[in-house]
């Protein structure tokens, strides 16, 4: 019995000393391997990823600057049915820092910049050029794979590309069609981030309904700032017959078409109809002071407009770079009419449908269901959300809102900001919370914001290049 007993115990004993070792061998082995992953050169750790290929690396003090391109399917349904090429960028800081995943819904700048967000939580930033904004366009195009969710697709496999390197938390952002970017990208893939921080999201619900938008101009800024703004478009109209000469004389010196839109006419009522709007999504209250009045001569007036408004934005030439954007206002996101009673009977085609817009060899059907859709996600399931919204932004008549499901999520507005507002342009208690959430959702909060959110403040300096405020201004009714 007791042979029986030394043997059974001799047996457990080798059985513990192989596995020991096989257990240290392996634990060895794991060590090794991510040891040689931390000393690998962070570019040859990114172009190992399936798919990604250099464009070029720009050298910036304190980062690793890249611009990539990633292969992508076409439809994320159909991975087979062929592949494009997805432009994207990479400001490398550490991989023990947090990412920002950032996208403006338009195309990618391929200079070094950082978003707000980036900075507070002094992160790594990944930015990527939406579908079908040239050149990360399929070719040929189908322009029925331009859809939110389809977008969201690109986002969630560049962002499982990339987690097994930048493995600490991640926050999406954007502004405006990048802050809806951003909420889509949630809402379809909501285990993704850990936090969003979208800025003057427009959440145009009901297309047929916009109302909102005519009470925002009814009260926006002043009295008396709102009577100049009219007063000058109006008198755009009334002018029309010598206007239109001085654009048609541009448009002859510059090569300008009217294909898609149709005519002079149609282009240089659009334009002049998207001159109050324009005003005040890219200006200041304060700004009312250089707005002539309505008696100055015809050069004035056109001056005026063109500078708010842009005559170049509804010709061919203009809309060619946007043609995704109005595909898909016209197929899914909607956009804004407003009744302008000030013009009378001036205005011959009221704001043009995105129809208009976009070259009639594209079809396109519009879905009423689908902002319906993100709205209700939003309202009842929005978890570690924040939205920015800017006090006089027409964007902003339209925003979104949180529900009872919502957990851990907040819509702030900046006052008296443009299409500009950010956390910091925010009232001070609510910046610190915001500014201490963001912190919290990257899991970089100091111990004392986590005692004391009025404490919480950008984790980096502030740079003059990389944090330079980046409203690109859209001549024509664009977020």
């Amino acid at each position: 019995m007791r042979k029986a007993l030394r043997w059974v115990l001799s047996l457990v004993l080798v059985i513990g000393t192989v596995a020991t070792a096989g257990a240290a061998t392996a634990a060895d082995r794991s060590a090794d391997q991510k040891t040689a992953s931390d000393t690998t050169d962070i570019k040859d750790r990114i172009l190992a990823i399936p798919g990604m290929s250099l464009i070029q690396e720009k050298p910036y003090e304190g980062y690793r600057y890249f611009v990539l391109n990633y292969t992508q399917p076409v439809d994320h349904r159909k991975p087979s049915k062929g592949t494009f090429q997805q432009r994207i960028t990479l400001l490398h800081k550490d991989t023990s820092r947090p990412t920002v995943f950032f996208t403006s819904g338009y195309n990618v700048s391929t200079n070094p910049s950082r978003s707000e967000p980036t900075r507070i939580v002094d992160g790594n930033q990944v930015s990527m050029e939406y579908r079908f904004f040239t050149p990360s366009r399929p070719q040929p195009a189908d322009w029925s794979k331009l859809d939110i969710w389809q977008a969201a697709s690109d986002q969630h496999r560049i962002f499982t590309a990339l987690k097994k390197i930048y493995a600490k938390n991640w926050l999406s952002t954007g502004g405006s069609k990048g802050g809806m970017t951003a909420t889509y990208f949630e809402r379809f893939y909501p285990n993704d981030m850990d936090g969003v921080v979208a800025y003057v999201a427009p959440n145009d619900v009901w297309n047929n309904e916009d109302s909102a938008y005519d009470r925002f101009f009814e009260r926006v800024g002043t009295k008396e700032c709102r009577d100049k703004l009219n007063a000058v478009q109006r008198e755009a109209l009334v002018r029309r017959e010598p206007l239109e000469k001085k654009f048609k004389e541009w448009a002859d010196a510059n090569d300008a078409t009217f294909n898609t839109i149709g005519t002079l006419d149609k282009a240089y009522e659009a334009t002049v109809l998207d001159f109050v709007w324009g005003f005040w999504q890219y200006s200041l209250l304060s700004d009312c002071d250089f707005i002539p009045a309505a008696t100055v001569s015809d050069q004035e007036i056109y001056d005026t407009v063109d500078t708010i408004s842009g005559f170049s934005a509804y010709t061919d030439q203009g809309l060619t770079t946007y043609t995704p954007y109005y595909y898909q206002a016209g197929t899914q996101l909607g956009s804004p009419d407003i009744k302008q009673p000030h013009l009378g009977n001036l205005s011959r085609y009221g704001y043009q449908p995105p129809r208009n817009f976009v070259p009639r060899d594209i079809p396109m059907k519009f879905n009423p269901l689908t902002m319906p859709d993100v709205d209700n996600w939003v309202r009842h399931h929005a978890n570690q959300m924040l939205f920015v919204y800017g006090e006089n932004d027409p964007w902003g008549a339209e925003p979104f809102r949180l529900g009872r499901g919502a957990r851990d999520s907040y819509v702030y507005v900046a006052p008296g900001a443009n299409h500009g507002a950010n956390v910091a342009g925010l009232v001070p208690d609510q910046q610190a919370k915001a500014t201490a959430r963001i912190l919290a959702w990257a899991g970089v909060a100091p111990a004392a914001v986590q005692k004391d959110e009025s404490k919480a403040k950008p984790l980096a300096p502030f740079d003059s290049k990389l944090d330079r405020q980046k409203v690109e201004r859209q001549q024509t009714l664009r977020p």
